[in-house]
């Protein structure tokens, strides 16, 4: 009797063991993932009390020889039951799912596991169950999954594909200068998202750009989107650039020929003093070079009606038809930049200093001492003020620039340009 106590004992004991061992390995196949070996608050004291500290009320950033620094106050940290309709925008491919779970981890961890605002998914391929399996494990909050069709995603008919070929080959030693998809992108990210079916049944207010395969070093107590609602603001970001000028050597002269051919027409897009715009972050006093500084696209979080604007479909429509996404390579950042620039007051753009972020090798780690207890990152690999590619140093002038005459309009520089 005694054996066979000992034997069933040890065939429990195997069963369990063989238990146990299938739980682990499916949970190291199907957990979110954190490729990015992001610190975790359990995994030291130091971690824990350098970013349990509370939220700063404020912090300060700016060149550090321009005497005016900017002072942006930040709401009380806390997670309130108000919330705006909005969510996060995703282009994303189903080869790209490691990238995306990784900057979904990002997101989550930081601000979303707090907030759970939703995301949706566009992608110019069905999506695979796995992709759509693994993204809803990745939140607690909704996802939606849209397909990109050819009315988004292809030539237009006025395109000549033969001479668009040829110029992917003369541009192929820039960045993306032969990628025929990427161009689709720039055009797809320039004039349709916002217009994709499911954004508009969505409804959303305001949306938040996410790609795969980027960082987010920062905590966040407060809800960005509710800032930018009760602040006004339309248009954020966090790193600005300078964009190849080979890329789109001919943007600018379209888009000053667009301002004027609209003014022929009775239309005045641009009606905004000079002044009280961000003009002189994308070109000169009086407006007759593009200086090729732009707002990095692949973070942004604006209003969706501010694309819906007759203004923008206008500019638009005006660039798409002139062929430049295809023959050059424009770029959605800089389209989106020098429109917010030329049409939004400088009061409607804000800096999201304190959201640290990183696209392939540039990174913005926020340099306010106000900030550095609550990120993942050492301000010493910012780019903000001291890179020759950052455009920060424009902005903030920008900000303080004086029109050349007290009462011209944006209009009136880009016309007599």
């Amino acid at each position: 009797m005694a054996f066979f106590s000992r034997r069933w004992y040890w065939l429990l004991v195997q069963i369990l063991v063989a238990v146990y061992t299938i739980a682990s390995v499916g949970y190291l196949i199907y957990r979110p993932r954190n490729p990015w070996n992001a610190p975790h608050e359990e995994e030291g004291e130091s971690i824990v009390g350098r970013i349990s500290r509370k939220q700063p009320n404020y912090y300060v950033t700016g060149p550090r020889d321009n005497p005016k620094q900017l002072t942006i106050h930040l709401p009380a940290p806390g997670n309130t039951t108000t919330r705006v309709n909005a969510g996060f925008v995703v282009l994303v491919r189903n080869s790209e799912l490691s990238g995306m779970l990784g900057s979904m981890y990002d997101v989550e961890s930081r601000f979303n596991r707090k907030y759970n605002y939703p995301w949706l998914f566009l992608n110019n391929e069905p999506f695979t169950e796995e992709f759509k399996q693994r993204t809803s494990q990745a939140t607690n909050a909704k996802t939606y999954y849209g397909f990109v069709d050819s009315s988004m995603w292809s030539y237009p008919p006025w395109i000549n594909q033969s001479f668009a070929a040829e110029s992917r080959e003369m541009m192929a030693e820039l960045p993306y200068g032969d990628s025929e998809s990427y161009r689709h992108m720039c055009r797809f990210q320039s004039g349709f998202f916002w217009r994709h079916p499911l954004l508009l049944e969505l409804g959303w207010e305001y949306y938040w750009r996410v790609e795969p395969d980027v960082r987010y070093f920062c905590e966040l107590d407060y809800d960005p989107f509710v800032y930018m609602k009760e602040n006004g603001k339309q248009y954020a970001f966090t790193i600005s650039f300078i964009e190849n000028i080979d890329t789109v050597p001919s943007l600018w002269n379209a888009v000053r020929r667009f301002a004027k051919e609209s003014a022929s027409k009775g239309k005045d897009h641009f009606k905004l003093k000079a002044k009280d715009s961000l003009h002189r972050f994308v070109t000169d006093a009086r407006a007759e070079e593009y200086n090729a500084c732009h707002f990095w696209t692949n973070f942004e979080i604006a209003r969706v009606d501010l694309w819906h604007t007759d203004a923008y479909k206008e500019f638009f429509d005006y660039l798409d038809m002139d062929g430049g996404f295809f023959y050059e390579r424009w770029g959605d950042a800089p389209v989106h930049s020098i429109f917010a620039s030329l049409y939004l007051r400088k009061d409607e753009v804000h800096y999201f200093h304190d959201i640290g972020y990183q696209h392939s090798t540039y990174q913005h780690c926020p340099e306010s001492e106000e900030l550095q207890s609550r990120c993942y990152c050492d301000p010493v690999n910012t780019l903000d003020y001291t890179d020759p590619m950052s455009c920060l140093n424009q902005y903030m002038y920008a900000l303080d620039e004086d029109s050349p005459g007290t009462d011209e309009t944006v209009g009136d520089l880009l016309v007599a340009a």
